[in-house]
């Protein structure tokens, strides 16, 4: 079975899940702008709670479909660029912590035809990269709360960055296995092409 096969229902719990978190990128993005500090940490962690609820329920119900395996990553990722760029705007984190995030997901991006010329949709993610984007995710409501002056802010500016640390590691730690899949994919089927010969 070819990566990233599922079912193909399209309104399921785990679904509509992340669809809600796409909904909510949009308004975080205007809140963290707006200087709403309370109510962005309260989507951020409505957000990180949902990236968990929806691979849970997926799981429990039964309810893994083609559709969800490319909607979850693809609203994490969103949610973590929309955020890396509002923390930037903000002043929360310097420019090569989104650089470095966005490098990757480059990376990610340009493997994805590759792997459609073999007949493969995306890669299942992986355990590591669940826990990188874990990490991420609850690092920047820490580094948003250490905006706050007095004993808050300093432990959770320790404890976010290095949730962010561990997070960018993880992230970049998933797209090189995520990489060195997909050239044992492409190596097997040039090896099968090779022994079938011309059609």
């Amino acid at each position: 079975m070819h990566a990233g096969q599922g079912g193909s229902a399209v309104w399921t719990v785990p679904n509509a899940v992340s669809m809600v978190r796409l909904a909510l990128v949009p308004v975080f993005a205007v809140l963290i702008v707006s200087g709403e500090d309370v109510w962005a940490l309260i989507v951020l962690a409505v957000s990180g709670a949902s990236d968990w609820l929806d691979g849970f329920l997926a799981r429990r119900l039964d309810q893994v479909t083609k559709l969800g395996q490319v909607l979850d990553p693809a609203a994490d990722r969103l949610f973590i660029l929309v955020t890396l760029i509002g923390l930037l705007w903000r002043g929360v984190v310097p420019w090569w912590v989104l650089a470095l995030v966005v490098l990757r997901d480059v990376l990610l991006a340009c493997l994805a035809p590759v792997l459609a010329r073999y007949g493969y949709g995306p890669l299942a993610v992986t355990m590591v990269g669940k826990a990188g984007t874990f990490a991420l995710l609850y690092a920047f409501p820490l580094l948003l709360l250490a905006q706050t002056p007095g004993p808050v802010g300093t432990v959770s500016r320790a404890v976010g960055w290095a949730f962010a640390a561990w997070g960018i590691g993880l992230y970049w730690l998933a797209g090189w296995h995520y990489l060195a899949q997909t050239r044992r994919l492409v190596r097997a089927e040039r090896d099968r092409e090779r022994r079938e010969g011309p059609a």
